[in-house]
């Protein structure tokens, strides 16, 4: 694309230099870009772009947009505005050719079951309306194409990006987990959502936001930006979809003008589950909408999936599908890697992997084990990530002594902290220093566990879930808590056969 068409209708302030380069593509990380490209020099929080400025023109560059105009880059056109940050989703998206007005977009936020909800948004979409493509903490999914995630909610460019490839690989529609730190730093700039969903709200990500109310005002941006006027380029009814058992729930409505669908289990919400009876081969539930109610079986365990199941449900419904179509496309839905993931070993162990990394999370992870456990005890092993919201560690003692039998305190991502020093955070919220040990070592601390289990016991490797690796500041290693799992019991089976021998 030509710069002179890529800039037709961006508010520039200043353009030094021609209008006629050949533009291949938008970046804002100097190290990836390609000859052709437009150069986005934003300032973060901690870094300014503008340093990177030489290094993008060594790579190609063919133009760089920047806040302040310098006369000594030469043989290069300079685009200037003030606000660098609100001008790159306003390029990505008219580069991308506005990608998401041709799809059907479904936007997830809320601290807890975000990932669940949009793979059964997507098997749903799949099924009712047409390829649904994907974009979240797992991974992301474009077509046939996936991709391991590298954050939940990349940054805008990368977004507008990928929905075109949805769009070029023939989708129809897609879902995103949108965090509220994207919301917050305008990750899904020009992105038009359909469809809003909040799942729930609880503490974390303080560390970030500071307030509850502030991480509050942060997720409400993505139902703000849900618009029955002019300024929708659609021309179609959008809608939000909101966990009305979350008290949080009104807040997530101030200044949305979209249609309402509420959902919940406690409330008197327009889509509501009841007679919920768990087992370990999944959930049966009654479901209610304008006056229908079909029994539905959902191969999910777990009240928080419930409320997941009733979140994907209404996007469903909003999108005109009936409680007939979607009932039988829940129970053929399969499981989402790391999130209560059983882990099949031959030892014959319950060994369960769950994400929950804050402990409202692993508070739910903690009772529906107990929903579904005969007997024996439940051993957690948890740790919490570096780098991150130091006011739950001590919650999370709090959740797993509360919930389990043995707790198993271990390291999870250090990042560039000392693993010890978060560990020593972590046990200051058991009251009983009966009710938990300390191991550093991951893979040791998952062994321990093992050592540990009869049959009847369950495990819960919680912190982790999907992901296959262990950040440290000095390196990444090689890590699943799934393999690692059954990579012991596989070698302690193999112990047991030699010592019978």
């Amino acid at each position: 694309m030509k710069l002179k068409k890529l800039l037709k209708d961006i508010p520039i302030k200043q353009v030094k230099g021609p209008k006629d380069a050949e533009i291949t593509g938008i970046c804002v990380n100097s190290k990836l870009v390609a000859p052709g490209n437009l150069f986005i020099a934003k300032k973060g929080r901690s870094d300014d772009g503008s340093h990177y400025i030489p290094e993008a023109i060594s790579a190609g560059a063919s133009a760089i947009l920047t806040d302040m105009y310098d006369p000594s880059l030469k043989d290069i056109t300079q685009l200037i505005h003030p606000d660098v940050t609100a001008m790159e989703g306003l390029f990505a998206a008219n580069y991308y050719q506005f990608a998401s007005d041709s799809l059907f977009m479904v936007g997830i936020t809320g601290t807890n079951g975000k990932t669940t909800t949009s793979f059964l948004v997507k098997h749903l979409l799949d099924n009712l309306h047409g390829p649904c493509g994907l974009i979240g903490t797992i991974e992301y999914i474009i077509g046939q194409q996936r991709y391991q995630a590298t954050r939940t909610t990349p940054d805008v460019s990368t977004n507008h990006k990928m929905l075109r490839e949805m769009v070029n690989h023939e989708c129809r529609s897609a879902v995103m987990e949108v965090t509220s730190h994207a919301l917050d730093q305008g990750r899904v700039q020009h992105i038009e959502f359909d469809v809003a969903v909040f799942t729930n709200l609880t503490v974390d990500h303080l560390d970030y936001h500071q307030t509850m109310d502030s991480y509050c005002i942060a997720k409400n941006k993505l139902f703000s930006t849900l618009k029955n006027d002019k300024t929708n380029r659609k021309k179609n009814a959008k809608t939000a979809v909101v966990n009305a058992d979350s008290l949080w729930h009104t807040k997530m409505l101030e200044n949305c003008h979209a249609q309402v669908l509420t959902y919940g289990i406690e409330s008197n919400a327009d889509l509501r589950a009841t007679d919920i009876h768990m087992t370990g081969n999944g959930t049966e539930l009654k479901l209610h909408y304008k006056g229908q109610v079909l029994t539905c079986h959902s191969p999910l365990v777990g009240r928080f999936n419930v409320y997941n199941v009733l979140a994907a449900t209404g996007v469903a419904i909003s999108k005109g599908a009936s409680l007939q179509q979607i009932v039988p496309l829940i129970s053929s839905f399969s499981s989402v890697a790391g999130r209560l993931e059983t882990v099949r070993n031959e030892l014959g162990l319950k060994i369960y992997v769950d994400f929950a990394h804050s402990d409202d999370a692993l508070t739910n992870v903690l009772e529906c084990l107990h929903e579904i456990k005969a007997g024996g005890k439940i051993i957690t092993v948890f740790g919490c990530g570096g780098d991150r919201d130091q006011t739950k560690r001590p919650r999370m003692a709090q959740a797993a002594e509360a919930l389990s039998d043995v707790c198993i305190v271990t390291t999870d991502n250090p990042r560039s902290e000392d693993p010890s020093e978060i560990i020593r955070q972590i046990v200051k919220g058991f009251k009983s220093k009966d009710r938990y040990v300390i191991e550093l070592d991951r893979h040791a601390a998952i062994s321990k566990a093992i050592d540990m289990a009869s049959p009847n016991d369950l495990i819960l490797l919680a912190g982790k879930g999907h992901e296959p690796y262990q950040v440290f500041s000095h390196k990444i290693i090689e890590f699943d808590d799934r393999k690692v799992a059954a990579q012991i019991c596989k070698q302690k089976h193999s112990q047991c056969l030699v010592g019978a021998k």
